[in-house]
């Protein structure tokens, strides 16, 4: 890829809980059309750098570039808008699953498309009877797809993924990762994931994996046939 393709750049950010360092020297691009992944051992900090990349926490050092700017320099809503966080557990809202969907086309002053909803969760293998299903009767992997399928309401520039299919079965794992890998591959979004699966971390392009105590990163590339 071009350099002019980067997208978010990482130098030397660090993030410190009272005396204990969670994360240090952390150095890494995402380019556009790039699939990269975190890993690492329970406890190592890649929740805490999904949210830093997510502009929800600051990191006490270091530095994060969106397109060349500071995310600090940014609109939050504006920044957030192009690079997209779905939580391992989504923060729903309303009372059903349509007020999730049209939500992002509200706070855009644009009209619904329920034409749009119901391409979307037949690609994601939900029913469209789910659009008027109160929120708290979806079960876990429902919830993960949904929050999913908001997100993607208007396709980011990045999308930063925090073990999102941790809840969902084996099947809908592969139509999840599938999906994702599309939205990479022809719509050239950035993902950026955090994962123990290693389906996932065999089919990244890049796997980050955050070492335990020290708080620093090793990235691989894999090897494709």
């Amino acid at each position: 890829m071009e350099e002019s393709s980067i997208l978010l750049q990482l130098k030397n950010v660090a993030w410190q809980a009272g005396a204990t360092q969670i994360l240090n020297n952390i150095c890494f691009d995402l380019r556009a059309g790039e699939f990269k992944l975190i890993t690492g051992q329970s406890g190592c900090g890649k929740s805490t750098l999904l949210k830093i990349v997510a502009s929800l926490i600051s990191p006490t050092a270091g530095e994060i570039r969106f397109e060349g700017k500071e995310i600090n320099t940014l609109k939050p809503e504006a920044y957030r808008q192009q690079v997209s966080y779905c939580a391992q557990t989504p923060a729903l809202f309303g009372d059903t699953v349509y007020d999730n969907l049209i939500f992002p086309w509200q706070i855009r002053d644009k009209s619904p498309e329920p034409d749009v909803f119901l391409e979307d969760l037949a690609r994601f293998q939900l029913p469209e009877t789910i659009l008027k299903k109160n929120i708290n009767e979806l079960s876990g992997g429902e919830k993960q797809r949904v929050s999913l399928i908001r997100n993607l309401q208007f396709l980011p520039k990045i999308l930063l993924l925090d073990e999102i299919t941790s809840a969902l079965d084996e099947a809908n794992k592969r139509n999840v990762n599938e999906l994702i890998h599309h939205y990479v591959r022809d719509k050239n979004i950035a993902v950026l994931w955090v994962t123990h699966d290693k389906d996932e971390i065999d089919h990244a392009d890049n796997v980050i994996t955050l070492q335990p105590h020290a708080g620093e990163m090793q990235e691989v590339s894999n090897e494709r046939a």
